[in-house]
């Protein structure tokens, strides 16, 4: 399928190209491996750091290659592409726990973190949600109490991606509880602190490359140096970063509904039925269509929103109307795919039926469908 690449540069060209070749030959080999085993290749980290994907969007000064939005959601496409469930492991590791450093840390807390984990070497992982929540920011119970020099934790983390296998996270506690949203801090835990240990590797439907867990902290004594941004105010600050969220959501339905797409155009021509291939049948033929139809507009949305971010323009609701139609398109997709291959995209050696358990979490990560079309819609003016 081709791109309408008309608005890439000749370097953005060659990001694509080499991370198309990069992701068949380091990610595609092993995707139905890993998902198998719900095992995150953390081999990957060093590879992708050497070549500088880690670094894109980060300034030189912590290591970093730079970058533009747009970079970063063909980046993002690209190794969904291969697995989405590897993507959102490297996705978490980048957009959320180094960014929150990048932006916030200290001076020496990022001297001390972000080169190593820009390098692959240290592994990241956002520490936010909870039992009780979620889309619901301010009912965060995990608590943060000043003493001295320090701040001790208690509290429990649910389904955080990396929690496995991170060297460290940011973890959002609340400083000041009567305040909710207002009273959330940002603080580094690194993975040997006393007091914080990993409860349990949870079991996922779909993205089952990206390890998952339940933490706990106990009586975690974190240093003060270690408070990410301000006290109070740190998850606030951040919320402000968390638009490329929605764009990399984006970004990432479409690599996984390309995938689908393109899988379906090759079996198409070559499953015979009939007496011929079964695209010759106008109804599958149709459906094709619309499929690659949906792939484009998903990307064309989401490469929108990026540049807009990239130009400093207000793109709050291009990202979420981005993140909202190709999530949703990618679900529509990859359930078109599954229909026409029949039984042998059901069967568990065909990637499709991964594609099918992998599409669905995109809908609800980064604000679920609902959230975004009331984002839109206050946009609007509503």
């Amino acid at each position: 399928m081709a791109e309408p690449d008309f608005y890439l540069s000749d370097a953005q060209r060659e990001l694509q190209r080499a991370l198309r070749a990069f992701t068949a030959k380091e990610i595609t080999p092993i995707a139905a491996k890993c998902d198998a085993e719900e095992r995150f290749p953390v081999e990957l980290f060093p590879k992708l750091g050497a070549l500088g994907y880690l670094g894109l969007r980060f300034p030189a000064a912590v290591g970093g290659a730079g970058g533009s939005n747009l970079d970063y959601a063909i980046l993002c496409e690209e190794l969904a592409y291969g697995s989405a469930g590897i993507a959102l492991g490297f996705y978490v590791h980048m957009a959320l726990a180094c960014a929150a450093l990048e932006a916030f840390g200290s001076e020496t807390v990022k001297a001390r973190w972000l080169p190593p984990a820009i390098r692959g070497e240290k592994i990241g992982a956002w520490a936010f949600a909870e039992a009780g929540a979620g889309s619901d920011a301010g009912s965060v119970a995990t608590r943060a109490v000043r003493d001295g020099d320090a701040y001790v934790l208690n509290g429990a983390k649910l389904f955080i991606t990396n929690g496995p296998i991170a060297d460290f996270l940011v973890v959002v506690a609340s400083t000041a509880p009567e305040q909710r949203l207002k009273g959330l801090s940002l603080f580094l835990v690194e993975r040997d602190r006393p007091g914080f240990r990993v409860a349990a590797s949870l079991s996922k439907l779909g993205v089952r490359a990206s390890e998952m867990a339940e933490l706990v902290f106990e009586d975690c004594r974190v240093p003060s140096e270690n408070l990410i941004g301000r006290e109070n105010r740190g998850f606030l600050d951040a919320l402000r970063t968390l638009t490329l969220g929605r764009i990399a959501s984006a970004a990432f339905a479409t690599g996984i509904a390309r995938a689908a797409c393109e899988a379906t155009l090759a079996y198409a021509g070559t499953r015979v039925q009939f007496g011929q291939p079964i695209g010759s049948f106008q109804a599958v033929r149709f459906g094709i269509a619309d499929m690659a139809l949906q792939v484009e507009a998903a990307r064309l949305l989401c490469h929108r929103a990026a540049i807009a971010a990239d130009r400093g323009l207000p793109h709050g609701r291009e990202a979420s109307m981005a993140k909202l139609y190709a999530t949703e398109v990618c679900t529509r997709v990859v359930e078109r795919a599954l229909h026409y291959h029949g039984a042998a995209g059901f069967m568990s050696e065909s990637p499709i039926q991964r594609f099918y358990r992998d599409c669905k979490v995109f809908e609800l990560g980064e604000g679920s469908s609902e959230l975004q079309r009331d984002m839109i819609a206050r946009e609007l003016g509503l």
